[in-house]
């Protein structure tokens, strides 16, 4: 029911209440007003009698002449006796014995009161009578009119007030029910405003409130419910504005209840926390199971309940790299973890300077050794054929290791300073693997190699088919390599989400000191010094592998496995 609907019925039953009381008591005020019309007239007749009798001798017996003069035709008297013996009686006979009035009701009433009345049957006449009687000094005096319909409706108040009080009450329900629809109008409106909020339903703000202080009232609620949205609006949009600084920050962070449930977390968040773990996990709360944050969780108890802004920082040192951790506790109990790749970088100028002296290095051997053979051949023109095949035979595998290299060099100089030069496409991941591998298939089986993919689905992106093949065959390439024979190879996507795939790839081969970790991805750097150059590699493989994951806006980290063995930790993003 609305609130018009019941104000409407209050103030109704209210003054129909208050009308109803009003007309039955002016109702019984006519009532007895004609009553004592009635009784004025009755005792008239009986003070008339009684003076008519007082002054007459033989009174009694000539009331008859009296009585006639009286404009009531049906007018009764009874003239009784102080014992309650009737004198006379107008509607019988004179000298007609009656019995005793003693215990008549207006009789009794008389004779305490002075004046009695009473509405009852006779039983002489065996007629509904109206009594009056008066207690005189030696008799009693009665007259009575039979309660006849002109008797009765003389009784009754007058039904025309009864007709103007309904007539009132009618104009006051219409002006009532005008005054609340009035009234409610703004009241109306602003609950199905507020109903409509509360169901989420779309607003019209521009609600028109009659004008009125409760418009006027209705009207600010409904600019500032519009100022509210507003203020909301511009929060969900710089909120979304943070989440997506958040996304592609350079920074691992991670946001979580006080229950360390995972709010958001970004790439990197993922990237460093599996880099810190032993083995990947699906969901960023599990780095809170790590021994390395016991100090942090300490830090997380200790704050939620003295309810501080604090902070807390530790570094962690794992798998040859130096990690900051920070957490933060706000005052909604909330808390940010942000863990920062900190392992020191050796500065751009001294990159070059290296980099200029390992191509130098790297160009000089091959190039050393065609020379060696080639000048063998000039000095000694009688050289036997076989020999001579040797020595061009030589040459061309340095000749080929001279062009893989210099193709390593031109594919690292054009992802690092023209990234435009390779487009972008559809690509499958998953297909992209499968071609490796079969192109790999003769050496996994003169190795011994066991390749397990934990991939079983399509994985699709929009990428560099040739670049993706790249990183794919340098890791297994490097695993043939360096890591031993007879061994398995996994290869798992153990993670995606909107914008990022989570790659895994480890072997349980030989793994690498951890001093060495944070330096595999550089160019040309060699753990054995001579140990690649005599197994024909070219230094750059894990290098290629680190820029083509970096062009696809991913990450990539080493770290050896806690049972045996290498694992490379990286994402690429999926548009």
């Amino acid at each position: 029911m609305t609130l018009n609907k019941r104000l409407f019925l209050y103030f109704f039953g209210t003054f129909f209440l208050l009308t109803a009381a009003i007309t039955f008591f002016q109702y019984q005020r006519e009532k007895e007003f004609r009553t004592e019309q009635l009784d004025q007239l009755l005792s008239t007749y009986n003070n008339t009698i009684c003076k008519y009798i007082q002054e007459n001798k033989n009174a009694i017996s000539s009331i008859d002449n009296l009585i006639k003069y009286f404009p009531d035709s049906t007018l009764r008297v009874t003239l009784i006796d102080l014992n309650g013996n009737v004198m006379y009686e107008n509607s019988v006979k004179y000298g007609t014995i009656l019995e005793n009035h003693a215990h008549r009701p207006e009789i009794i009433s008389a004779s305490k009161y002075i004046t009695g009345k009473a509405f009852r049957l006779s039983a002489t006449t065996n007629i509904n009578y109206y009594y009056l009687a008066h207690k005189h000094e030696h008799f009693y005096i009665r007259t009575a009119l039979p309660y006849n319909l002109s008797l009765s409706n003389t009784l009754k108040a007058n039904t025309l007030f009864l007709y103007f009080v309904a007539f009132i009450l009618l104009i006051a329900v219409v002006v009532l029910f005008y005054i609340t629809k009035s009234f409610t109008n703004s009241i109306d409106r602003l609950w199905k405003f507020t109903d409509r909020v509360e169901k989420g339903e779309k607003i019209d703000t521009s609600i028109q409130f009659p004008k009125d202080e409760l418009g006027d009232l209705s009207r600010n609620i409904v600019q500032l419910y519009r100022t509210m949205e507003e203020a909301k609006d511009e929060v969900n949009h710089e909120r979304e504005k943070l989440s997506k600084h958040i996304l592609i920050s350079q920074e691992g962070l991670g946001f979580f209840s006080a229950n360390k449930k995972e709010i958001l977390t970004n790439r990197y968040f993922i990237q460093y926390a599996s880099v810190l773990a032993d083995s990947q996990f699906d969901s960023s709360e599990k780095i809170f199971e790590l021994l390395e944050f016991a100090e942090i969780n300490e830090f997380i108890t200790e704050s939620l309940l003295h309810e501080n802004l604090t902070r807390k920082r530790i570094l962690v040192e794992k798998n040859g790299k130096v990690f900051n951790i920070r957490c933060i506790v706000f005052q909604d109990n909330t808390f940010e973890i942000s863990i920062n790749d900190i392992t020191a970088q050796e500065h751009e100028n001294e990159l070059k300077r290296q980099l200029t002296q390992n191509i130098s290095h790297e160009l000089k051997t091959p190039v050393s050794s065609i020379m060696g053979y080639m000048e063998s051949i000039l000095q000694n023109p009688d050289i036997d054929t076989d020999r001579q095949r040797f020595y061009i035979e030589r040459s061309f595998v340095q000749a080929q290791r001279l062009s893989a290299l210099l193709q390593d060099i031109s594919i690292l100089n054009k992802i690092e300073e023209s990234n435009q030069l390779f487009e972008r496409e559809n690509c499958d991941v998953a297909q992209t693997i499968k071609d490796v591998i079969n192109d790999v298939q003769l050496e996994i089986e003169e190795k011994g190699f066991t390749i397990i993919q934990n991939i079983s689905k399509p994985l699709l992106m929009e990428g560099n088919r040739s670049l993706l093949y790249s990183v794919f065959r340098n890791l297994i390439d490097n695993a043939l390599s360096y890591a031993g024979n007879n061994l398995t190879l996994e290869i798992n996507c153990y993670r995606e989400d909107g914008y990022f795939y989570y790659f895994s790839f480890s072997d349980n081969g030989i793994g690498i000191p951890e001093e060495y970790l944070g330096k595999i991805f550089e160019r040309f750097y060699r753990i054995d010094k001579g140990r690649s150059r005599k197994l024909g590699g070219t230094g750059l493989g894990l290098s290629i592998v680190k820029n083509a994951v970096h062009f696809h806006k991913g990450n990539i980290s080493a770290k050896n496995s806690s049972t045996g063995g290498l694992i490379f930790i990286f994402s690429l993003r999926k548009f």
